[in-house]
């Protein structure tokens, strides 16, 4: 999505979705010039409960935000997908606790 259609599902303006970026609360990447934040990270009218500690743990871990996004978007046969796919249930914790371990 791009940070205008966010803002808008998020009923925010647009300078608080750039505040929220630079406040790791949210992540986006620039595609083709354009920035970007994949959808499914915005849940209905809220971000990703756990997606701020998330990105906090993986930027302490050294995890830029291209390295970040890879990260969740990595397939893993032991979570429903994808990290951040499992942010959206009820494995969660679960992701949290990997990207802490990553820091180790």
């Amino acid at each position: 999505m791009t940070l205008p259609d966010v803002a808008e599902r998020l009923d925010l303006s647009i300078s608080k979705v750039h505040q929220m970026i630079r406040d790791r609360e949210l992540i986006a990447v620039r595609r083709n010039g354009v920035r970007r934040i994949p959808t499914d990270l915005v849940a209905n009218k809220t971000v990703l409960k756990h997606l701020p500690g998330v990105l906090t743990l993986l930027a302490d871990a050294g995890y830029d935000d291209d390295a970040a996004l890879r990260w969740l978007y990595e397939p893993d046969d032991s979570l429903p997908g994808t990290p951040a796919v499992a942010l959206g249930g009820d494995r969660a914790r679960e992701v949290k606790r990997r990207a802490q371990a990553l820091g180790f």
